[in-house]
């Protein structure tokens, strides 16, 4: 009850720019953890170097005196010492909020002997807007007779879906050996940077009956797109629902995704969340909802959430504001606002659709990568040509500040329908938070 609540008091929308500086939504945050440095807002860090990970839990699920089980985690690794009380309690609201999120899906659980093992991912937000991923594997450990599924939930700032996929593989395939065997791969992985894009990095492992294996961990060159899998989302839906949800999300309203796997939701959520880079989502974002936190989607203020399809009927009762709910399993729009089709540029939309369509036809010929990279070209190249100009309307004073001109920004656009459509944007949370980067950071214009 208590992290729930902690959850709760985090649902907070972000201020704007106009001097309403409260504090940034929250995906079930424990209100109290650190607060990230100024401009560390967006929602992925690539920085190579770092750790590949902050911790390595394993969350299993222990039965309580009602019969039903609880998510406790069993396993922590690496163990933290020797730390300051503000962040021995950032650390304990963190491992509070992690079993939560390895098993969202409520406590009815039993033994079972057949399971086949998925992988989802979660987010954590801090009240800055600066944010930790969960990648998680939940399988059935080896052996006979019915048993409980865990989850092995490895907390990292670097998003690289692709890669700690690969990473719980090998979690997975030493988990059917032994617990024992995990902890050394583990280590070497703790041990080694984080590779640049376009770079390898070599883990040594060693194996009983196999040796020594030798573990290579690839980032790919576009380091904006390793968090995202597009192919999921043109699998699930028409280009024409895919632009209706980019529209809702541009303008920051709430955003339902209902689909019975984890693995889908979360899939699903962080590609419609990438679709608006160079753009940052600002609000609450929860790729999958715990049973606990349904009563998320009340929330007056914008979020982004993946619920479970069998929670539909208890959502429509809940007494929401305007959303957009998408059922991703029948690809199809359950609930809309109405004027999803009015809210982008005619032009553009028609550009985007043709290039959707493309693509969509195309998945067959086109790698996972390629898919990414000609998806992503389509909706960074809508944001180019309307509010790519915005550079040439910062004011840089002496002292090296710089001031956003709004109007002679939105009247710089010739077509009418494009200036409508800005003037909205330009009032958005993540346009806000982009500029604020841009005024920080100066960067010498050609011909100037």
């Amino acid at each position: 009850a208590s992290i729930t609540n902690f959850f709760r008091r985090s649902l907070r929308r972000s201020g704007h720019r106009e001097g309403k500086e409260d504090s940034s939504a929250a995906e079930g945050n424990p209100s109290g953890m650190p607060q990230g440095k100024p401009g560390e807002r967006s929602s992925i860090l690539h920085s190579a170097g770092q750790f590949f990970f902050e911790y390595l839990v394993v969350v299993s699920l222990k039965k309580k005196s009602d019969g039903h089980y609880e998510p406790k985690i069993t396993y922590q690794f690496p163990k933290r010492e020797n730390l300051l009380k503000g962040q021995k309690e950032e650390e304990e609201r963190l491992l509070q909020a992690i079993p939560l999120f390895c098993f969202p899906d409520g406590n009815n659980w039993a033994p079972v002997t057949d399971f086949t093992s998925e992988t989802f991912s979660f987010v954590l937000t801090n009240v800055d807007g600066s944010r930790k991923i969960g990648y998680c594997r939940r399988l059935l450990p080896s052996g006979r007779g019915v048993r409980l599924p865990e989850v092995f939930c490895i907390i990292s700032c670097l998003g690289c879906f692709g890669l700690f996929s690969k990473i719980l593989d090998e979690v997975e395939k030493r988990r059917q050996i032994s617990m024992a065997v995990i902890y050394p791969f583990m280590q070497g992985l703790r041990e080694s940077p984080f590779p640049a894009p376009g770079k390898t990095v070599t883990i040594k492992s060693f194996i009983p009956e196999s040796g020594t294996e030798l573990i290579e961990l690839t980032r790919p060159v576009d380091a904006h797109l390793e968090h995202v899998e597009f192919q999921a989302l043109l699998q699930r839906l028409s280009p024409h629902l895919i632009l209706h949800i980019f529209a809702s999300a541009v303008l920051e309203r709430r955003l339902i995704f209902l689909a019975e796997e984890l693995s889908v939701l979360s899939q699903c959520i962080h590609a419609v969340a990438a679709l608006l880079y160079p753009f940052t989502w600002a609000h609450t974002y929860i790729p999958v909802v715990p049973d606990c936190l349904l009563d998320t989607v009340c929330c007056p203020t914008p979020f982004m959430v993946g619920i479970q399809m069998r929670h539909l009927e208890q959502v429509l009762d809940q007494p929401m504001e305007e959303a957009l709910i998408v059922d991703l399993c029948e690809g199809k729009i359950i609930r809309a606002v109405g004027d999803e089709d009015e809210i982008l540029p005619i032009k553009l939309q028609n550009e985007m659709l043709t290039s959707l369509n493309r693509h969509n036809n195309n998945n067959n010929i086109h790698t996972p990568e390629q898919v990414n990279s000609l998806v992503s070209e389509a909706f960074v190249q809508f944001f180019v040509r309307l509010v790519g100009h915005y550079a040439s309307h910062i004011k840089w004073s002496k002292s090296g500040s710089g001031s956003f001109q709004e109007r002679p920004f939105c009247k710089a656009i010739a077509s009418k329908a494009s200036r409508k459509f800005v003037k909205k944007f330009v009032k958005t949370n993540m346009f806000s938070l982009f500029i604020e980067e841009a005024e920080k950071s100066r960067i010498p214009q050609e011909g100037k």
